[in-house]
C-alpha cells in the first residue's frame, strides 16, 4: 500500500479471531491500535478538524484546543502536524507519560490541570472549562469540544462499522468501551442499518455515571464519566442494548494476560471491554459472530498497566483473573 500522507492510513485495522472453550461463538477483535496514532481516536480526530474546516470553524493558521485524557489529543496532533495548525492538548493526571510524550513528538503543547486530585481521580470538569476558556482567549483558535460534538459520532458510522460489515457480513452483537459515546453510538448506528437486530454492549468502568451509577473514583483513561461531570450529548441511550461495569482489576489483569499468551499488548480500557465481552458471550449458549472493538494499544501503559510496582503499589493485581479468562477462551 503506498499513501500520499499519514492519515490516509486511519481505518482498515485487523481483526483477530478468539476461539471460545464453552460455546461456538465467533468472536472477532478489532484492534485499533493500528491506526497511525495508535487508537480509534484518529478516526474522529480527523473528521472533527475535516468538518470545522468546511463548516468555517477553523481557519489557516488556526489553534486546535482539546481536552483529552491523551488518545484524542494524540489524533489531533497528527492532523495539526499535517495541516498545518498550531495544537494545545488540556490533559490531567490520567494522561499517560507516553500519551504526554507522544504529543509533544507530534509538535503538540501540553496543559496539565487537575492539581490536588487523586491519582484514581479524573479532572473531566476542569480540563473542558480549561480548554473552553482558552480558544475564548486565543484569537483563531477552535476547540472541538469531542463530548458534545457529533462530528466525533459521525467518523465511526461509514468507516468503522462499514469495515465490519464488509469484513464480516452479519453481526450479532458488539461490544465497546463507552467515554464520550462517539465509538460505541457511531458504529451502533452504522450496524443497525443493515441489521437492526445486532446487540450493542456498552462498557464503562465500575465508578463512571453514565448509566446512573453513584459515581467514584477509577484508574481506566479515556472512557467512562467521573462524578459530577455533564454527561456528553453525543451519547444516544436508544442505541445501546446493554451496559457493563468493568472494575479496574479486571481490565488491567485482562490487558497483562492478553500480553502474555497472545502477544497483544491493549490499554487498560479495552481490557476492561474485552474482559467483559468475554465473560458475557461465555454464558451464551446459541451461535452468533460478535465484535469486539479494542480502543488503542498498550505501548502507552508500560508504566502503569504493565509495570508490576504501580500494581502492586494500587493493589491491583489478582491472579485469578487469569484463571478465569483461561477458562473461557482458547489458546492462541
Amino acid at each position: 500500500m503506498i499513501v500520499n500522507k499519514i492519515t490516509d492510513l486511519i481505518g482498515e485495522t485487523p481483526l483477530l479471531r478468539i476461539k471460545m472453550k464453552n460455546n461456538k461463538w465467533q468472536v472477532y477483535l478489532k484492534l485499533e491500535k493500528f491506526n497511525p496514532g495508535g487508537s480509534m481516536k484518529d478516526r474522529m480526530a480527523y473528521n472533527m478538524i475535516e468538518m470545522a474546516e468546511k463548516e468555517g470553524k477553523l481557519k489557516p493558521g488556526g489553534t486546535i484546543i482539546e481536552s483529552s485524557s491523551g488518545n484524542t489529543a494524540i489524533g489531533l496532533a497528527i492532523a495539526s502536524a499535517i495541516k498545518g495548525y498550531k495544537f494545545i492538548a488540556v490533559v490531567d493526571h490520567h494522561a499517560s507519560k507516553e500519551k504526554i510524550d507522544m504529543i509533544k513528538a507530534y509538535g503538540g503543547q501540553i496543559v496539565i490541570v487537575g492539581d490536588g486530585y487523586k491519582d484514581n481521580e479524573v479532572a473531566v470538569v476542569e480540563r473542558e472549562k480549561t480548554a473552553a476558556k482558552m480558544s475564548k482567549e486565543i484569537p483563531n483558535s477552535f476547540f472541538p469540544n469531542q463530548a458534545d460534538n457529533y462530528n466525533n459520532r459521525g467518523a465511526y458510522i461509514d468507516t468503522l462499522a462499514k469495515e465490519l460489515l464488509d469484513e464480516l457480513g452479519k453481526i450479532d452483537s458488539f461490544y465497546g468501551a463507552i467515554g464520550t459515546g462517539g465509538s460505541v453510538c457511531g458504529t451502533a448506528m452504522g450496524l443497525k442499518k443493515r441489521n437492526s437486530n445486532t446487540i450493542i454492549n456498552a462498557i464503562e468502568p465500575d465508578g463512571s455515571i453514565i448509566f446512573g451509577g453513584p459515581g467514584k473514583p477509577y484508574f481506566q483513561s479515556g472512557t467512562g464519566n467521573p462524578k459530577d461531570a455533564p454527561i456528553p450529548q453525543i451519547i444516544d441511550y436508544s442505541l445501546i442494548d446493554n451496559n457493563f461495569y468493568a472494575t479496574d482489576k479486571e481490565a488491567f489483569n485482562t490487558c497483562r494476560f492478553f500480553a502474555k499468551k497472545y502477544g497483544l499488548l491493549i490499554g487498560g480500557s479495552a481490557g476492561g471491554v474485552l474482559y467483559k465481552a468475554l465473560e458475557d458471550i461465555n454464558k451464551k449458549a446459541n451461535e452468533g459472530k460478535t465484535v469486539i472493538l479494542l480502543c488503542d494499544g498498550g505501548e502507552k501503559y508500560l508504566n502503569n498497566v504493565f509495570n508490576d510496582e504501580w500494581m502492586e503499589k494500587n493493589n491491583l493485581i489478582d491472579k485469578k483473573i487469569e484463571k478465569v479468562i483461561s477458562s473461557w477462551i482458547e489458546e492462541a
